[in-house]
């Protein structure tokens, strides 16, 4: 059904009326800058899916292929720019009192944008983590070594992102979870609403009294419970959201 300006309206005012607003974003929103999402044709890396490689088995049981992995992800993503929508959030984070940007994604776009107060749930591609005395650290180097070690104990380095069968962080769910219980409006962008437990958070927020809008290309499986659904790019629904008020 195509959008109507009231649809529109209707979102913005919400935004320009709460002093509590909470984002969830995932890869939808990052794919228009020309990031994979590793489904369909983007799914395969060698002859690997990323569910064989993102995982603590495949690390323990080849890390240099797991590393050959990230690394060819980090020459990837080196050069891509956050887009419109990634920075219709940091101006949208500059007008309200209390704002809470949670990515699922792992490529550092919101930071480069400009956004401030981001709970990354999945990690964070450019942030490296010693399997022994758990340091974690920023490198940005691309490619890394082909098994790079930590510098304070010598043992090897992982990427600092949550792999298939990992638990999140329980500091980031946890403040995750906060974020959408106290919001006044949540947005919605560019998430299946297939992985948990991000994908709940919006009934969270919306079981606590929120309005929650879904923008995606495509309605998902939370569509009809949520207050309104705005289906297109997200790099030109979200800063006609942001814009105007």
């Amino acid at each position: 059904m195509p959008l109507t300006p009231l649809e529109i309206q209707r979102v913005r005012d919400w935004l320009a009326t709460a002093a509590r607003v909470t984002v969830l974003t995932g890869a939808g929103i990052s794919a228009e800058s020309g990031v994979p999402t590793f489904r369909g044709k983007d799914g395969l890396w060698q002859g690997f899916r990323a569910t064989e490689l993102a995982t603590p088995e495949a690390f323990a049981h080849d890390p240099k292929l797991v590393w050959r992995f990230y690394n060819w992800r980090r020459e990837l993503l080196a050069p891509v720019k956050p887009n419109p929508a990634h920075e219709a959030l940091v101006r949208l984070e500059g007008k309200v009192p209390q704002f809470t940007l949670l990515t699922q994604n792992i490529d550092d776009l919101h930071r480069k944008a400009g956004s401030r107060n981001i709970v990354e749930l999945h990690g964070n591609i450019w942030l490296v983590r010693c399997i022994r005395c758990l340091r974690v650290a920023r490198k940005e180097e691309v490619p890394l070594p082909e098994l790079p070690t930590c510098p304070e104990c010598g043992d090897l380095l992982r990427p600092h992102v949550v792999w298939f069968g990992e638990a999140l962080d329980p500091a980031d769910l946890e403040r995750a979870v906060d974020a959408s219980r106290s919001c006044e409006v949540m947005l919605v962008i560019g998430t299946s609403a297939v992985v948990q437990p991000a994908a709940s958070l919006a009934l969270v927020a919306r079981e606590r009294g929120a309005r929650v809008v879904e923008v995606n290309l495509e309605a998902t499986p939370y569509t009809h419970l949520l207050d309104v659904a705005l289906h297109g790019k997200a790099g030109t629904l979200v800063p006609q959201l942001v814009e105007g008020w």
